[in-house]
C-alpha cells in the first residue's frame, strides 16, 4: 500500500479512549500507529462516531482533538488538530472547579447505584425471587 502521509507514523500499542457527543459518549481503542499529525485506531468492534472526536492517551497524559479521515470496519485513521493539552491543564479540570465536579460526579454515581438496585429488586420481584 502506498504511503500518502507527509510524515510517517510509528507503530504503537497504546491504550486510548475517544470522546464525542460533548464528552457524553466514549469508546476504548488501541492506538496502532501514531505521529504528531495523526493515528490509526483499532476498536474491539465497528464503531459509529462523528467526524470530530477527542483522543485521550493515558500513557502520554494527552488529549488530542482529532478529525476522522477514514473508517473501515473496526479501524479508523484520524488527523490531529493543533491543540494539545494534558488532563491536568485542561480548562475543565481547573483546580477551583475540581471539588464541584467531584461532588457532582459522586452524586451522579449514587443516583446510578440507586437505579441499578431498584432495577435488580424489580427483576427479583418479577421472577418470584425472595430478597
Amino acid at each position: 500500500m502506498k504511503e500518502r502521509r507527509a510524515v510517517s507514523r510509528q507503530k504503537s500499542f497504546l491504550q486510548g479512549r475517544i470522546y464525542f457527543n460533548h464528552r457524553r459518549s466514549s469508546i476504548d481503542c488501541l492506538i496502532r500507529d501514531y505521529s504528531e499529525h495523526g493515528a490509526r485506531l483499532k476498536f474491539s468492534e465497528a464503531a459509529n462516531v462523528p467526524e470530530a472526536i477527542e483522543l485521550y492517551i493515558p500513557n502520554k497524559e494527552e488529549i488530542r482533538r482529532a478529525r476522522v479521515e477514514w473508517h473501515t470496519g473496526n479501524e479508523m485513521g484520524v488527523s490531529f488538530g493543533e491543540e494539545i493539552h494534558s488532563p491536568s491543564t485542561a480548562p475543565e479540570a481547573a483546580q477551583g472547579d475540581l471539588p464541584t465536579r467531584v461532588q457532582r460526579l459522586e452524586a451522579e454515581v449514587a443516583t446510578l447505584k440507586r437505579i441499578v438496585n431498584d432495577l435488580r429488586a424489580e427483576n427479583r420481584k418479577q421472577h418470584g425471587e425472595v430478597a
